[in-house]
């Protein structure tokens, strides 16, 4: 049985049936599953001879009759999509740089039996000690990203995709040890001779001083820092 099988057989046991009777016209889950393996190897990168890098963060438009339709089982139907999206990447040998997320939602310029898929690859970051907070400490000094914040608890904070990193970028456009941060008056941020180099403003520095709200860019991570 293919994965597109499985998954129609997955979220038929899950609604006992309901899929088969509620989806016989308009957009129907396997097409939305069919265009999602689309999507991955529309988008998959080479990145070096072991690892070919795809997206993990998915958003689905549908038209407003459509949305209604597939929002009885939106839950369902994210947490089946990813576990497709996970099922077929491993099937390929493929690399993911963090979860998969699949976020459906309404576009009221679309018609009716139309749907827009959109993805793109979100590195997973780690800080050492696992000290990660939705809800940060305003009085520290902190990297934010999507909302989270990883706090900087060293004078020297190093970053990068390498596993001795104070904070890892798990993103293929990421050095080892990309750059570091040195907490003092000013904040300094230095990159170290990183390949793709550190962007601040779309330009490549070799040290600036930070101040709150400065936003820099590794590879295709963008972070905020926080002065505290």
């Amino acid at each position: 049985m293919g994965l597109l099988e499985r998954f129609e057989d997955s979220l038929d046991r899950l609604v006992n049936g309901a899929f088969a009777r509620a989806f016989k016209a308009e957009v129907q889950p396997v097409e939305i599953a069919s265009a999602l393996q689309r999507e991955i190897n529309d988008r998959a990168a080479v990145v070096d001879r072991t690892r070919t890098v795809i997206p993990n963060v998915f958003h689905v438009e549908l038209s407003a009759h459509d949305y209604r339709r597939l929002a009885v089982f939106r839950d369902a139907l994210q947490t089946e999509l990813a576990t497709l999206v996970r099922d077929y990447g491993a099937e390929q040998s493929y690399t993911l740089l963090g979860p998969v997320t699949i976020d459906l939602s309404q576009d009221d310029a679309l018609e009716t039996g139309i749907f827009r898929v959109r993805s793109e690859a979100r590195a997973e970051v780690r800080a050492s000690g696992g000290q990660v907070s939705a809800m940060p400490d305003l009085r520290q000094p902190r990297l934010e990203l999507a909302g989270t914040a990883y706090p900087l608890v060293r004078a020297v904070n190093r970053l990068g995709r390498g596993s001795d990193t104070d904070i890892r970028i798990e993103d293929p456009g990421a050095s080892r040890n990309h750059c570091e941060i040195v907490l003092g008056q000013p904040a300094l941020l230095r990159d170290l001779n990183s390949t793709n180099g550190t962007l601040v403003k779309g330009q490549r520095v070799t040290q600036v001083e930070l101040t709150d709200g400065t936003e820099f860019v590794i590879g295709s991570t963008p972070l905020v820092f926080r002065s505290g």
